[in-house]
């Protein structure tokens, strides 16, 4: 099997388990689970970029060269999911539900993963700044929302996700904070 097949079996194996309806309707039962099944489907379009093989500057598109176009795309489409509104209509029509499994990996994963290592590392940068703010203005809007945002999850729902948003924001910036203070160590070269 080619190193090109393992990801592509791999992405196709995951999606279809998220698309089975015991899996699917467990998922979207919970708030938190329901979000987790957004990154889930983004990881999916991650694996099918790198079925594709690396990113090389004759492959890449014309209005894509330096990633900017491919991760605009691809925050688009998860701003787009991120509205409540947008998952109580993936929740109460089949529609929506056909184009959240579709567009998450292909418009989400896919591009930010062939756009990522063309982006500057300053640009990188502010996107991996700008994610601890967002989860944690979002966390706070789940929580302390007087009203449900998505009606088709109870308040307590709501509120355990502003929470699972918060430990996000925190593991981001942990996360950075230590790979900020003790770095990369160069591997050994044996000499």
């Amino acid at each position: 099997m080619s190193s090109r097949t393992i990801p592509l079996m791999a992405a196709l194996f995951v999606w279809g388990v998220l698309a089975s309806p015991p899996v699917r309707l467990a998922m979207e039962s919970i708030m938190v689970t329901h979000a987790l099944q957004i990154g889930l489907l983004a990881g999916i379009g991650g694996l099918l970029a790198r079925s594709m093989g690396p990113v090389r500057a004759g492959k890449l598109w014309g209005c894509n060269r330096y990633g900017i176009t491919g991760t605009v795309l691809a925050f688009l489409t998860l701003a787009f999911w991120l509205l409540p509104v947008s998952l109580d209509r993936a929740l109460d029509h089949w529609s929506w539900e056909v184009g959240k499994f579709l567009s998450l990996p292909l418009l989400l994963g896919l591009p930010l993963a062939r756009s990522w290592s063309r982006l500057s590392p300053i640009a990188r940068g502010v996107l991996w700044a700008n994610a601890i703010p967002m989860a944690v203005v979002m966390g706070w809007l789940y929580r302390e929302a007087p009203v449900r945002l998505c009606n088709n999850y109870l308040s307590d729902d709501q509120q355990l996700l502003g929470l699972a948003l918060w430990m996000l924001a925190a593991l981001i910036a942990g996360y950075w904070a230590v790979r900020a203070f003790i770095g990369f160590q160069p591997a050994d070269s044996g000499q």
